[in-house]
Protein backbone atom coordinates (compact mmCIF):
# COMPACT_ATOMS: atom_id res chain seq x y z
CA UNK A 1 0.00 0.00 0.00
CA UNK A 2 1.39 3.33 -1.03
CA UNK A 3 1.63 5.95 1.69
CA UNK A 4 -1.71 7.70 2.30
CA UNK A 5 -3.41 5.93 -0.60
CA UNK A 6 -6.19 3.42 0.08
CA UNK A 7 -7.33 1.22 -2.78
CA UNK A 8 -11.01 0.29 -2.62
CA UNK A 9 -13.65 -1.39 -4.75
CA UNK A 10 -17.17 -0.12 -5.26
CA UNK A 11 -19.96 -2.47 -4.20
CA UNK A 12 -23.52 -2.62 -5.45
CA UNK A 13 -25.02 -4.87 -2.80
CA UNK A 14 -25.64 -3.60 0.72
CA UNK A 15 -27.10 -5.12 3.86
CA UNK A 16 -25.99 -7.68 6.44
CA UNK A 17 -25.91 -10.57 3.98
CA UNK A 18 -23.74 -8.68 1.50
CA UNK A 19 -21.43 -7.51 4.31
CA UNK A 20 -20.93 -11.06 5.60
CA UNK A 21 -20.24 -12.28 2.07
CA UNK A 22 -17.59 -9.57 1.61
CA UNK A 23 -15.86 -10.53 4.88
CA UNK A 24 -15.75 -14.18 3.83
CA UNK A 25 -13.83 -13.03 0.74
CA UNK A 26 -11.27 -11.14 2.87
CA UNK A 27 -12.86 -7.73 2.29
CA UNK A 28 -14.04 -5.15 4.80
CA UNK A 29 -17.30 -3.37 3.87
CA UNK A 30 -17.43 0.39 4.26
CA UNK A 31 -19.02 3.59 3.09
CA UNK A 32 -17.82 6.97 1.83
CA UNK A 33 -20.07 9.93 2.63
CA UNK A 34 -20.05 13.73 2.81
CA UNK A 35 -19.29 16.71 0.56
CA UNK A 36 -22.96 16.93 -0.51
CA UNK A 37 -22.63 13.67 -2.46
CA UNK A 38 -24.70 10.49 -1.96
CA UNK A 39 -23.03 7.79 0.19
CA UNK A 40 -21.01 5.23 -1.77
CA UNK A 41 -20.67 1.65 -0.45
CA UNK A 42 -17.15 0.24 -0.86
CA UNK A 43 -14.94 -2.64 0.24
CA UNK A 44 -11.34 -2.52 1.48
CA UNK A 45 -8.91 -5.41 1.37
CA UNK A 46 -8.58 -6.92 4.86
CA UNK A 47 -4.76 -6.88 4.83
CA UNK A 48 -4.75 -3.23 3.77
CA UNK A 49 -7.23 -2.41 6.55
CA UNK A 50 -5.03 -4.14 9.15
CA UNK A 51 -2.07 -2.00 8.07
CA UNK A 52 -4.18 1.14 8.37
CA UNK A 53 -5.18 0.26 11.92
CA UNK A 54 -1.53 -0.05 12.90
CA UNK A 55 -0.75 3.49 11.81
CA UNK A 56 -0.74 6.22 14.49
CA UNK A 57 -3.07 9.15 13.97
CA UNK A 58 -5.41 7.24 11.67
CA UNK A 59 -8.39 9.50 12.36
CA UNK A 60 -6.58 12.78 11.77
CA UNK A 61 -4.69 11.80 8.61
CA UNK A 62 -5.92 12.63 5.13
CA UNK A 63 -5.90 9.77 2.61
CA UNK A 64 -6.56 9.43 -1.09
CA UNK A 65 -9.21 6.82 -1.76
CA UNK A 66 -8.47 5.24 -5.14
CA UNK A 67 -11.07 3.43 -7.22
CA UNK A 68 -9.64 2.42 -10.58
CA UNK A 69 -8.18 5.63 -12.01
CA UNK A 70 -10.30 7.91 -9.80
CA UNK A 71 -9.12 9.40 -6.51
CA UNK A 72 -10.91 11.34 -3.80
CA UNK A 73 -9.67 12.89 -0.56
CA UNK A 74 -11.07 11.27 2.58
CA UNK A 75 -10.65 11.16 6.32
CA UNK A 76 -11.25 7.90 8.26
CA UNK A 77 -14.05 8.60 10.75
CA UNK A 78 -14.95 5.26 12.32
CA UNK A 79 -13.88 1.62 12.32
CA UNK A 80 -16.20 -0.96 13.82
CA UNK A 81 -14.31 -3.86 15.45
CA UNK A 82 -15.48 -7.27 16.59
CA UNK A 83 -15.88 -7.08 20.38
CA UNK A 84 -14.13 -10.42 20.88
CA UNK A 85 -11.47 -10.69 18.17
CA UNK A 86 -10.88 -6.98 17.32
CA UNK A 87 -11.22 -7.91 13.64
CA UNK A 88 -12.41 -4.89 11.58
CA UNK A 89 -16.04 -5.27 10.52
CA UNK A 90 -16.86 -1.95 8.86
CA UNK A 91 -15.14 1.35 8.06
CA UNK A 92 -16.50 4.85 7.41
CA UNK A 93 -14.70 7.53 5.38
CA UNK A 94 -15.65 11.21 5.19
CA UNK A 95 -15.35 12.62 1.69
CA UNK A 96 -13.56 15.98 1.68
CA UNK A 97 -12.65 18.90 -0.51
CA UNK A 98 -10.08 21.58 0.29
CA UNK A 99 -12.96 23.87 1.24
CA UNK A 100 -14.53 21.39 3.69
CA UNK A 101 -14.41 22.61 7.29
CA UNK A 102 -14.25 19.83 9.86
CA UNK A 103 -13.93 19.23 13.60
CA UNK A 104 -11.06 16.92 14.50
CA UNK A 105 -8.93 15.86 17.45
CA UNK A 106 -5.23 16.70 17.00
CA UNK A 107 -2.53 15.08 19.19
CA UNK A 108 -0.40 17.26 21.48
CA UNK A 109 3.41 17.01 21.46
CA UNK A 110 5.71 18.62 24.04
CA UNK A 111 8.91 20.38 22.98
CA UNK A 112 12.12 21.31 24.85
CA UNK A 113 11.62 19.18 27.95
CA UNK A 114 15.35 19.58 28.61
CA UNK A 115 14.79 23.34 28.94
CA UNK A 116 11.96 23.00 31.46
CA UNK A 117 13.15 24.29 34.86
CA UNK A 118 10.53 22.32 36.75
CA UNK A 119 11.61 19.03 35.18
CA UNK A 120 15.25 19.84 35.94
CA UNK A 121 14.25 20.17 39.60
CA UNK A 122 12.66 16.71 39.61
CA UNK A 123 9.12 17.68 38.67
CA UNK A 124 6.87 15.64 36.40
CA UNK A 125 4.52 16.51 33.56
CA UNK A 126 0.86 16.17 34.46
CA UNK A 127 -0.72 15.98 31.00
CA UNK A 128 -4.34 17.14 31.14
CA UNK A 129 -5.00 16.89 27.39
CA UNK A 130 -3.23 14.43 25.10
CA UNK A 131 -5.22 15.81 22.17
CA UNK A 132 -7.19 18.95 21.42
CA UNK A 133 -10.35 19.24 19.38
CA UNK A 134 -10.05 21.93 16.73
CA UNK A 135 -12.02 23.31 13.80
CA UNK A 136 -10.25 23.88 10.50
CA UNK A 137 -10.31 23.30 6.76
CA UNK A 138 -9.54 19.78 5.60
CA UNK A 139 -6.50 21.08 3.74
CA UNK A 140 -5.12 22.69 6.92
CA UNK A 141 -5.28 19.84 9.45
CA UNK A 142 -2.10 20.09 11.54
CA UNK A 143 -0.25 16.82 12.25
CA UNK A 144 0.11 17.90 15.89
CA UNK A 145 -0.22 20.80 18.30
CA UNK A 146 3.16 21.79 19.76
CA UNK A 147 3.52 22.93 23.37
CA UNK A 148 6.86 24.54 24.27
CA UNK A 149 8.03 23.73 27.82
CA UNK A 150 11.02 26.12 27.79
CA UNK A 151 11.30 27.93 31.12
CA UNK A 152 8.26 26.30 32.72
CA UNK A 153 8.79 26.04 36.48
CA UNK A 154 7.46 23.77 39.21
CA UNK A 155 3.76 24.43 39.69
CA UNK A 156 3.29 26.18 36.34
CA UNK A 157 0.29 25.44 34.12
CA UNK A 158 0.29 25.88 30.35
CA UNK A 159 -3.06 26.91 28.88
CA UNK A 160 -4.31 26.96 25.31
CA UNK A 161 -3.75 30.74 25.18
CA UNK A 162 0.00 30.13 25.43
CA UNK A 163 0.02 27.92 22.31
CA UNK A 164 0.42 29.30 18.81
CA UNK A 165 -1.97 27.45 16.52
CA UNK A 166 -1.56 27.38 12.72
CA UNK A 167 -3.55 29.89 10.71
CA UNK A 168 -7.16 28.82 10.27
CA UNK A 169 -7.04 26.36 13.17
CA UNK A 170 -9.13 27.16 16.25
CA UNK A 171 -10.04 25.14 19.36
CA UNK A 172 -13.69 24.17 19.66
CA UNK A 173 -13.67 25.11 23.37
CA UNK A 174 -13.97 28.87 23.40
CA UNK A 175 -15.61 29.65 26.75
CA UNK A 176 -12.48 29.17 28.88
CA UNK A 177 -8.69 29.17 28.74
CA UNK A 178 -8.33 25.45 29.35
CA UNK A 179 -5.21 23.76 30.76
CA UNK A 180 -3.13 21.45 28.58
CA UNK A 181 -0.35 20.45 31.00
CA UNK A 182 1.05 21.30 34.43
CA UNK A 183 4.52 20.83 35.89
CA UNK A 184 3.85 19.07 39.17
CA UNK A 185 6.07 18.30 42.15
CA UNK A 186 7.09 14.64 42.35
CA UNK A 187 5.15 12.34 44.64
CA UNK A 188 7.38 11.43 47.61
CA UNK A 189 7.02 7.93 48.98
CA UNK A 190 8.40 7.58 52.51
CA UNK A 191 9.95 4.18 53.18
CA UNK A 192 9.71 2.90 56.77
CA UNK A 193 13.00 3.05 58.70
CA UNK A 194 14.53 -0.37 59.17
CA UNK A 195 13.67 -1.67 62.62
CA UNK A 196 10.56 0.50 63.11
CA UNK A 197 8.18 -2.28 62.14
CA UNK A 198 10.00 -4.75 64.40
CA UNK A 199 9.80 -2.25 67.25
CA UNK A 200 6.07 -1.84 66.72
CA UNK A 201 5.62 -5.61 66.76
CA UNK A 202 7.54 -5.92 70.02
CA UNK A 203 5.47 -3.11 71.57
CA UNK A 204 2.20 -4.78 70.53
CA UNK A 205 3.41 -8.11 71.95
CA UNK A 206 4.28 -6.40 75.24
CA UNK A 207 0.86 -4.72 75.44
CA UNK A 208 -0.92 -7.95 74.62
CA UNK A 209 1.17 -9.72 77.29
CA UNK A 210 0.22 -7.14 79.92
CA UNK A 211 -3.46 -7.41 79.00
CA UNK A 212 -3.27 -11.20 79.27
CA UNK A 213 -1.66 -10.99 82.71
CA UNK A 214 -4.28 -8.53 83.91
CA UNK A 215 -7.12 -10.77 82.69
CA UNK A 216 -5.57 -13.81 84.39
CA UNK A 217 -5.28 -11.89 87.65
CA UNK A 218 -8.88 -10.80 87.46
CA UNK A 219 -10.02 -14.40 86.93
CA UNK A 220 -7.98 -15.62 89.92
CA UNK A 221 -9.42 -12.85 92.08
CA UNK A 222 -12.93 -13.84 91.05
CA UNK A 223 -12.36 -17.50 92.02
CA UNK A 224 -11.39 -16.50 95.58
Amino acid sequence: MSENIITVELRDRVGKGAARAARREGLIPGVVYGDKTPPQPITVDRKQMDKLLQQPGLFNTLYELQTGDKKQQVLPRDVQLDVVTDVPLHVDFLRLSDATEITINVPVVFLNEEECEGLKQGGVLNIVRHQIEVRCLAAAIPPSIEVDLTGAEMGDSIHISAVTLPDGVAPTITDRDFTIVTVAAPTIHVEPVEGEEDGEDELMEAVEGEEGTAEAGAEEGGEE
